[in-house]
């Protein structure tokens, strides 16, 4: 098995109610709930994470064919947001993923960096077939 990170993200409890320091490669995050959900507000939350991903990983897949076509897009905005809806008696995730090019593109072009941004890694992670196995270690 290959793991897609050197190293796994870990994430640490301190004293304050929700706040989570995550630590990565490079440092650490903090994580925290809205205040309405018992938390200080102190980062961002799970979902914001979740999203950030995608927003992230979507705007570097796009930057990397922008650049390597020659193509001139200095204005390029993501936003995501997430919604869910009951079927066939399921709860259902939706992502919404809007891509600003902050100026009109050619239907063609248009086109072809929306196939780029719904492949981009995150996208196609969060689209394909998940399993999140868990474990206790003491």
């Amino acid at each position: 098995m290959k793991y897609q990170l050197e190293n796994p993200i870990k994430g640490k409890l301190g004293s304050q109610n929700y706040k989570t320091s995550i630590l990565w490669r490079n440092g650490e995050l903090i994580s925290d709930e809205p205040e309405k959900l018992g938390g200080q507000d102190l980062g961002p939350d799970p979902f914001t994470l979740l999203l950030s991903s995608l927003v992230s990983c979507t705007i570097a897949t796009l930057k990397m064919y922008i650049d390597q076509k020659g193509i001139n897009l200095p204005n390029l905005e993501i936003e995501a947001n997430m919604f869910y809806k009951i079927e066939n008696r399921e709860r259902v995730a939706y992502i919404e993923r809007n891509i600003h090019f902050g100026e009109k593109l050619d239907e063609e072009l248009k086109d072809k960096l929306l196939l780029i941004a719904e492949n981009c890694p995150v996208s196609k992670t969060l689209k394909g077939n998940i399993h999140v196995l868990t474990e206790a270690i003491s």
